[in-house]
């Protein structure tokens, strides 16, 4: 996202905003984005919570005008204290890469989220897991995401040379990159109407009891027989938190937008085709 640094917050600029994939069209967004330099202060690159890290940072070395105009700042890599251990703890097929470690090598700064949710012991032992990773990130700790954008933003942490080191193949072309497990896959669900909220429970309930070690990220908005409100969703594991417009999330549905629930999971094992059916139950008129 193209971004502004104003009293301590992130202006999020919609016109300009571009939530990236990795291998999308980050050049050409990039590229776009120069054109109207004057707009944003920074250009905040997101990834999904499993991507490898270089093929977003190789894009500043390997395209001339962007590596002229503009420098990679710092790759943050944002941990889940409660869950990060089981991952990193996840013995791989040979040959394939561990992408949480791998996440963890890449990074300039470490934000370990949800401390409220572990004990100082656990903690401690995260930490120092972590530096045996990477003793040169720094390590910030926090609960509910909420950062000094002074320890995040123009800190000019990322060195070429020191990922070199780490990864002597890091220049090279797209193809030649690690193996990933390909068992953890991403299930998105596009859904036009109003849900039952007693079945979306039950079957989200369902969901994170059978399939929650397997679940590594759930988020959603959902849209709910008799109510205005958007409603949102997000867990990690078998963690879930509820959250509407009415609570001061986002806006309520505008009389005149299309109700379309939208669901993303990532985690090993899902099957698509169930996932989509037993949520298409949920909605009213199937419940009925």
């Amino acid at each position: 996202m193209a971004a502004s640094k104003d009293h301590g917050c992130l202006e999020r600029t919609r016109k300009f905003a571009a939530l990236i994939a990795v291998r999308g069209d980050l050049v050409k967004i990039l590229h776009k984005l120069l054109k109207r330099r004057n707009k944003f202060d920074y250009i905040i690159i997101e990834t999904t919570g499993l991507a490898d890290p270089a093929p977003v940072a190789q894009t500043f070395f390997v395209d001339d005008i962007l590596q002229e105009q503009l420098s990679l700042d710092a790759i943050v890599t944002v941990v889940d204290a409660k869950h990060v251990q089981q991952h990193l703890d996840e013995i791989k097929p040979e040959g394939v890469e561990n992408e949480s470690v791998e996440q963890l090598a890449f990074a300039d700064v470490v934000v370990i989220n949800k401390t409220d949710l572990v004990t100082t012991s656990e903690k401690n032992t995260l930490k120092l897991r972590i530096k045996r990773i990477n003793g040169a990130a720094k390590i910030v700790e926090t609960t509910k995401g909420q950062v000094d954008l002074d320890d995040v933003l123009n800190i000019k942490a990322f060195s070429l040379q020191k990922v070199l080191e780490m990864e002597p193949d890091f220049m090279k072309e797209e193809g030649q990159e690690h193996l990933h497990d390909e068992s953890v896959i991403s299930v998105g669900i596009e859904l036009e109407g109003n849900l039952d909220m007693h079945y979306v429970n039950m079957w989200l309930s369902k969901l994170l009891t059978e399939q929650g070690v397997d679940l590594f990220r759930s988020k959603g908005i959902l849209a709910i027989e008799g109510s205005d409100d958007k409603y949102f969703f997000q867990g990690v594991h078998m963690l879930l938190s509820f959250g509407c417009s009415a609570e001061g999330m986002g806006q309520p549905w505008d009389p005149d937008e299309k109700r379309v629930n939208k669901l993303v999971f990532i985690g090993r094992n899902l099957d698509r085709a169930e996932l989509n059916k037993n949520f298409r139950a949920c909605l009213a008129s199937a419940a009925a």
